[in-house]
């Protein structure tokens, strides 16, 4: 098995478990803003050890940034806070289904923006397996319970198309900004140049959430650091999934990492029905088959 489907396998699986933290633990009844803010800033000293203990480990010297590094780094730690943003204005949407749909074009606008700014381009075969795996997560939206395809359509309104576009386009903007910052590290060892981008990327983010914080929303640090012990454990949790998801996109194009990440919407259903009591439906378990012809089929093309 290649490196980067264990890479991105793994990431997928922390991910899903991250998600189902999330849904247990609360956060003390934080705004989105601080709880964004949480996973950065509790999941930044973990990162930091973790390329630490990395540089001791090997005996390795802290490696160069190279051109273009802070550029991609800069463009990767915004592209995701902004594209969170989105994602929890598309949580308030009476049609938050659609929106999430739209939003999962984040892999075709990645394969996209990777040949227009990484020049890498993908074969026919990644294209089909793409459009099948998107076709899988459409599946795999939750449709509206009355009126069909019709309600779909009529859900698609100007808020929900720019919501759930801008949102798969700022994920992409992360994945590409990710990548080429990771490319740009001057080092032959792949999990050290994902341990460095990420712990630069993550002070990037606790930082400018923070300021912003302590701008719009006094008191909500105060807020934060109360409910540290919780935190703690999601940033571990979150810094965990991101240096494996950061050293797949080290080792290969970001749009088959996302389209092979996708898998964590399956392990979501299936940790729903294990740990939660929440039924398979019969659309879901066809989405689930349509995806993991798509999954099967980047992995024989590795």
């Amino acid at each position: 098995m290649e490196a980067w489907i264990l890479f991105t396998l793994v990431a997928a699986t922390l991910q899903t478990l991250r998600f189902a933290l999330h849904k247990v633990l609360s956060l003390g009844g934080l705004s989105n803003g601080g709880s964004t803010f949480a996973r950065f800033a509790f999941g930044f000293p973990f990162a930091l050890l973790t390329l630490c203990a990395w540089l001791v480990w090997t005996g390795a010297a802290v490696p160069a940034l190279g051109p273009g590094f802070w550029r991609f780094a800069l463009a990767g730690a915004l592209g995701q806070v902004l594209a969170t943003l989105c994602m929890i204005a598309l949580f308030r949407q009476r049609h938050f289904a659609v929106g999430i749909a739209l939003m999962k074009t984040t892999v075709i606008q990645t394969a996209l923006m990777g040949l227009v700014v990484l020049g890498e381009p993908l074969s026919a075969w990644g294209w089909a397996a793409i459009a099948v795996g998107v076709a899988g997560v459409v599946l795999l939206s939750d449709p509206p319970k009355d009126g069909g395809a019709r309600a779909w359509a009529a859900g698609i309104g100007p808020r929900v198309l720019a919501l759930g576009l801008a949102a798969g386009f700022l994920f992409a903007v992360a994945a590409i900004g990710v990548r080429g910052a990771t490319l740009a590290v001057d080092s032959d060892d792949p999990f050290l140049r994902a341990a460095a981008t990420l712990a630069v990327v993550t002070l990037v983010q606790t930082a400018g959430v923070g300021l912003w914080l302590r701008l719009s929303a006094p008191g909500e640090l105060t807020r934060v650091w109360a409910a540290r012990r919780t935190g703690a454990l999601i940033g571990l949790s979150s810094m965990a999934g991101s240096v494996c998801w950061f050293t797949a996109y080290t080792l290969e194009r970001a749009a088959y990492v996302q389209a092979l990440g996708q898998v964590e919407v399956i392990l979501s259903i299936l940790a729903g029905a294990v740990f939660f009591g929440e039924r398979i439906t019969r659309r879901e378990g066809a989405g689930i088959a349509v995806l993991t012809l798509s999954i099967l089929t980047l992995v024989a093309l590795a």
